[in-house]
């Protein structure tokens, strides 16, 4: 067992990394990727748009993700899966959360300047353009 001295990390610049064997360290955040078969509980404060990628579609192929709203609040919208379909939106405010499923295409969209967390395995994720049609 390695000893690590106890130390305050800040959630708004880096994540936690949860690993299967237990062990819980503090890194970089990663939009893709990750650690090797963790899980990354990170926090966000975010003032537009911009800093949500909304204009991009987000999807993690190997599990669910927990979008949480902490403070402020943003519309989560799920791409439709058959075409003709509208998708949908689910409106957050603070003290909420949604799960998305895993495989599905999401985005966000700011009401207000807001302070997020995300929980998801990050292996696989993939990022792709948002088009006029969604």
């Amino acid at each position: 067992m390695t000893t690590t001295p106890l130390a305050a990390v800040d959630l708004f610049a880096s994540a936690l990394h949860v690993h299967p064997d237990g062990e819980v360290r503090a890194a970089g955040r990663r939009m893709t990727g990750g650690d090797a078969g963790a899980w990354q509980i990170a926090t966000f404060h975010v003032e537009s748009d911009a800093d949500v990628h909304a204009d991009q579609w987000e999807m993690h192929p190997e599990a669910d993700e927990a979008v949480c709203c902490l403070a402020g609040g943003f519309r989560l919208h799920l791409r439709p899966v058959e075409p003709g379909d509208t998708g949908s939106v689910v409106r957050l405010t603070a003290g909420t959360a949604a799960i998305v499923p895993r495989g599905r295409w999401h985005r966000l969209e700011l009401d207000a300047p807001s302070d997020l967390m995300s929980i998801t395995f990050r292996s696989g994720t993939r990022l792709e353009p948002r088009t006029e049609a969604g």
